[in-house]
């Protein structure tokens, strides 16, 4: 029985770790990125391309680079943004727009990666098309929100832009050597990871013990009661229950009974439906830790909260047009 222990032991960390070098990772690259394109002054063009995102929003231009680099990598974007907070560029509420507008950018690199040649092939092109063109205008939907909050709620007391990163303010940056521009991106993405990454580790170890010792499948009983209420046929119960733990799989089981047991709104929505029964799982499981590892635990949850707020509210709308008469 000890060797049986100590083996899950093993394997929790391992899983854990393996969890936490992939993010590393991702950051790192995605960070020292973004620095070296800072060093070499491609910055200057690519905050004109978010300009008409950060000037409504009353965000400094120098943010645009975090949101577009969020189409390329989340963690990334969610870095250089973390950066700007650290530096005091923005205050928490600036922040918390920022991330809000960042919402469809995170989602336009998942059409490439896994909606286009993964869900869409199995749901069919009609169904497909329909579920990935809902959460697009769900996901460009909360990025308009924030947009619209920055305008109404920001002001000059919310940002400051000439307290930039030390990499960003640097005023000879662009013509400092190559080789020294690199060791400074180096440096620079050094800091941020020894920042971030311990505690990925801590909050990561705590979550994965805690899903190991509870049961979390039974927060979808909630499915039942829900999707009742809002007249979808039983078929949808199991598959929202399956949906909520792996959209694939989800889509897998749903994709036959279209036509028979769904028509294609009726199923869009019950995927839909899984997606919001999901948040309780995802967000333990996924959100809460990597959020907490970026800006730790007291604006980590003001975060999650949000961004969980917002994404009930806007879903619950589409289902809402979807099963309207």
């Amino acid at each position: 029985m000890q060797s049986v222990a100590q083996a899950l032991d093993w394997s929790l960390a391992a899983e854990v770790a393996l969890r936490v070098v992939k993010i590393a990772v991702a950051i790192g690259v995605g960070v020292f990125l973004a620095n070296v394109a800072v060093a070499f002054g491609a910055v200057r063009y690519v905050t004109w391309l978010a300009y008409p995102l950060t000037r409504p929003a009353n965000l400094p231009r120098e943010v645009g680079t975090a949101i577009l680099t969020t189409t390329a990598s989340t963690t990334a974007g969610y870095g250089m943004l973390a950066e700007f907070r650290d530096s005091g560029m923005l205050d928490d509420r600036a922040t918390l727009v920022a991330v809000t507008i960042n919402t469809f950018f995170g989602f336009a690199q998942h059409i490439f990666t896994f909606y286009g040649p993964v869900l869409i092939p199995i749901l069919g092109l009609r169904v497909g098309l329909m579920y990935v063109g809902a959460r697009a205008a769900i996901a460009l939907g909360i990025t308009l929100a924030g947009i619209l909050a920055g305008a109404l709620f920001l002001s000059e007391r919310n940002v400051n832009p000439d307290a930039v990163p030390e990499e960003l303010d640097a005023p000879d940056r662009e013509s400092r050597p190559t080789r020294e521009k690199i060791r400074g991106a180096a440096t620079s993405t050094s800091k941020t990871l020894r920042r971030i990454v311990p505690r990925l580790a801590v909050v990561y170890a705590l979550v994965t013990l805690l899903v190991e010792t509870y049961d979390l499948a039974a927060l979808t009983a909630a499915a039942e009661p829900l999707t009742t209420l809002l007249g979808l046929p039983g078929a949808a119960v199991p598959v929202v229950a399956v949906f909520a733990f792996d959209t694939t799989a989800g889509a897998v089981a749903i994709a036959p009974l279209v036509g028979e047991a769904f028509t294609p709104r009726q199923a869009v929505a019950t995927m839909l439906i899984g997606g919001i029964v999901s948040f309780a799982v995802s967000t333990f499981k996924r959100s809460v830790p990597f959020q907490y590892g970026i800006w730790g635990a007291s604006f980590g949850s003001k975060v999650v909260a949000v961004n969980t707020a917002l994404k009930v509210v806007f879903i619950g709308g589409a289902v809402a047009v979807l099963l309207a008469p």
